[in-house]
């Protein structure tokens, strides 16, 4: 039986790869935004606003076009998880080293991706909920909020949203929702014949259809005391990428996680970190949907 000596596994490309793949499968940020490619540490970037374009009368001189810039700050969080094994993990034989790997990442892999939620919607810690004042861009300090009341329909609170948003000139084409949030709308049915009145909203991370909206369902949405259900808004308002990708780190001795010395308790700890950066333009493009 081989022994892995190392200290560090390094990753092949067909882990890895399809591991920054998944992100939009735990991620509903990911799911209704694409990444954008980041150096690592904080950084900017540009909007323009042009306006629209002149009507030139013939033989009529041509003005000049006014160009608004926007700067929006992206700044690197670094998200961790450990998991811990028997060390018997280590006398695995050569063929069944990346099935190890695998395993392990399937583990770490969701965690992470919802970390990146947890960031951009909420700017908290995951393992604890409690507030990181480094993420100041976050989704939850948006001042567009519709309260709903107990019993209240759940397209009524989408349609004022939607009307919230579209009043600062943002289309409203994408929702992430709770469990609990979209439930309501799965369970609605026609009076008549009991078919279900919103059939493509599916209960998961993947993008599926709410009544002309892209949808995604995540508790990531609603985590905590924050009271949201829904956030409604131009998900391309959001700028986020992986500063760095994820590198899968064997740790043999120590106490890495304060779970106790690794040899005394014949342990080895498997430790993955993610670097997220993202940067919101403007909190105008959304809309929060709470509960009273």
């Amino acid at each position: 039986m081989a022994t892995l000596t190392t200290s560090s596994l390094e990753l092949p490309d067909e882990i890895l790869d399809p591991w920054l793949g998944k992100v939009q499968y735990g991620s509903s940020v990911a799911a209704l935004s694409g990444a954008t490619p980041m150096k690592f540490g904080k950084g900017h970037y540009m909007t323009f606003d042009i306006g629209e374009a002149e009507y030139v009368g013939e033989g009529e001189n041509k003005s000049g076009s006014t160009i608004t810039p926007k700067i929006v700050r992206t700044s690197p969080f670094k998200f961790h998880k450990t998991v811990r094994w028997t060390d018997e993990v280590k006398y695995a034989d050569e063929d069944t080293r990346i099935g190890v790997i695998s395993q392990v990442l399937d583990l770490i892999q969701p965690a992470l991706s919802r970390a990146l939620d947890y960031g951009v919607y909420h700017g908290i810690n995951p393992a604890t909920g409690a507030a990181v004042a480094a993420m100041t861009n976050k989704l939850s300090a948006c001042t567009n909020v519709v309260t709903r009341a107990a019993g209240a329909k759940p397209y009524t609170a989408l349609d004022t949203a939607d009307s919230l948003v579209l009043a600062g000139d943002y289309v409203p084409a994408s929702v992430a929702m709770s469990p609990a949030f979209a439930g309501e709308f799965t369970s609605l049915r026609a009076t008549q014949t009991e078919a279900r009145l919103y059939p493509n909203l599916r209960l998961g991370t993947e993008v599926s259809e709410l009544d002309g909206h892209r949808a995604s369902v995540s508790k990531t949405v609603g985590f905590g005391t924050s009271k949201i259900q829904g956030i409604v808004g131009d998900f391309n308002s959001i700028r986020w990428g992986i500063q760095r990708a994820i590198g899968l780190e064997m740790i043999e001795y120590g106490d890495p996680d304060g779970g106790g010395d690794l040899k005394r308790n014949n342990q080895v700890a498997f430790r993955a970190e993610v670097i997220y950066g993202w940067g919101i333009a403007d909190l105008d493009a959304f809309a929060l949907i709470k509960s009273a």
